[in-house]
């Protein structure tokens, strides 16, 4: 008599590699004691009671606020390390965070570059309050701003319903007839002359699919004014809008999972 056994499924193969790959990545990145608490607090968090997280690229403890995307911000930026694709860049004297969310980005940016300043813009006010808590321990190198990245200054905008409609898709768009613009606007000559530089060493661009409307638009007065730029692009039509703004340009374009980076030559 023969025995047969069922074959191992290939579904539950693969996602145990992808399990075994995720938990190389929190080791990695995080280290042994911040990945058992990062996995603790995600499975077992109270619900309405903040809390922080620690990471090996975070100077200071992060606050996370319960039962908001938080989490899910902090696994792409430090258990991923989704911006390692700067890695190979020169260390900038400025960074500007577009859509600074609770300023995750911004800490693994001053932490990385420890003599760099930053500026962030955020334009929603409940991100904007965390993003001024996470900030605080780099008062000295970094400011805030509750406003929302546009290809003008000129007016006032109102928030648009954009994927998840969690805390991390905060979008916004242009006011239809009758109704009345909440959210300030702020173009990146603005952000430049707000702080007092010709030239932008690094831009980060993630502002949830008005990358679009800001790419269209009065772009040439700024992108040659830009020496890094990492964007995540949302959707066909802001890829394409995103392409043809930078084709004049000396940059040299890469992308990284869902980031696309452009460098100078």
């Amino acid at each position: 008599m023969t025995s047969t056994s069922e074959p191992s499924s290939p579904g539950l193969a693969k996602r145990a590699v992808i399990h075994f790959k995720r938990a190389q990545s929190a080791f990695r990145n995080l280290g042994l004691v911040d990945t058992a608490d990062f996995i603790i607090k995600s499975k077992f968090a109270p619900p309405k009671k903040d809390f922080v997280l620690n990471s090996r690229h975070a100077a200071f403890p992060l606050k996370c606020r319960a039962g908001s995307s938080d989490l899910d911000v902090f696994r792409q930026i430090y258990v991923h390390r989704e911006y390692r694709c700067l890695d190979h860049i020169a260390p900038p004297s400025l960074i500007v965070d577009c859509g600074a969310n609770v300023g995750f980005s911004a800490v693994y940016f001053l932490t990385r570059y420890p003599k760099a300043k930053l500026l962030a813009i955020e334009p929603d006010a409940g991100n904007h309050a965390c993003l001024v808590e996470n900030l605080k321990p780099f008062a000295a190198r970094s400011e805030s701003i509750l406003a929302a990245v546009w290809p003008s200054s000129k007016e006032e905008l109102v928030f648009a319903h954009f994927r998840d409609g969690r805390e991390w898709s905060r979008s916004v768009r242009e006011p239809e007839q009758g109704e009345t613009g909440t959210v300030l606007a702020i173009d990146i000559p603005g952000i430049m002359a707000r702080a007092g530089v010709e030239r932008i060493p690094l831009l980060k661009i993630d502002i949830e699919g008005a990358e679009g409307p800001l790419f269209a638009e009065n772009s040439e007065a700024w992108l040659g004014k830009v020496d890094n730029l990492v964007v995540e692009l949302h959707g066909e039509e802001c890829t394409r809008i995103f392409h043809e703004a930078i084709a004049p340009y000396n940059f040299e374009v890469s992308e990284c999972e869902e980031l696309t980076v452009c460098t100078r030559r």
